[in-house]
């Protein structure tokens, strides 16, 4: 028996747990980190301190195998992360420094919490919206994902979120397919906003 149900403070940990699992493009990057909790502290574990309510998570017998997390209003967000949220973990991390093609991934994850890349308001404006979604692969393909979206989206649509943004990295196959086929469309960024690593794709609600 699987529940979809609102995050609660006891998840954050196995949110940790699963943002390293699949945080090597879908695939387990605990053998890229020394730090486990790096790509927890900027993808699952800020939404569920500080937007709980808008945090979903999949549960089973063997205990929190999936989430999903986001902002309606994206812009707000990242001013309140930067308020609430990045100054402790910029306290507690040293900046990284040196050569950025020699960075390992630490460096590379600590460098994004120090200096934050913010969404484009060329996909902000249209998208105001963004999600984040991870699942363990004893969940992946038997529709928790949807659940999960499902969830996400009528909570959305009810508060009048006018449309949704995310990335996806280009390497994983897998979500790029996924999302595609649950009305999400590519979105081409300008010249000079476009990454290599990324595909951003939108949805209007």
């Amino acid at each position: 028996m699987v529940s979809i149900r609102p995050v609660q403070p006891d998840d954050i940990g196995q949110l940790y747990a699963i943002s390293l699992k699949t945080g090597d493009a879908g695939k387990d990057a605990t053998p890229l980190h020394r730090d486990g909790r790096l790509i927890g502290h900027i993808y699952s574990a800020p939404y569920a301190k500080l937007l709980p309510e808008l945090v979903f998570v999949a549960e089973d017998g063997e205990g929190v195998f999936g989430y999903i997390s986001g902002a309606f209003d994206t812009v707000a967000f990242e001013d309140r992360l930067e308020r609430e949220w990045w100054p402790g973990l910029r306290r507690q991390y040293a900046a990284s420094s040196g050569d950025p093609t020699l960075w390992d991934a630490d460096q590379r994850r600590i460098s994004a919490i120090h200096r934050p890349n913010r969404v484009p308001t060329f996909l902000t404006d249209r998208f105001p919206a963004h999600i984040h979604m991870n699942l363990l692969p004893r969940a992946q393909g038997k529709g928790i994902g949807t659940a999960l979206l499902g969830r996400w989206i009528e909570n959305a649509r009810a508060k009048g979120v006018k449309g949704i943004h995310l990335g996806a990295n280009s390497g994983n196959h897998g979500a790029i397919r996924f999302w595609s086929s649950r009305g999400f469309v590519p979105v081409e960024l300008p010249a000079g906003l476009a990454s290599e690593t990324t595909v951003w794709f939108g949805q209007s609600l």
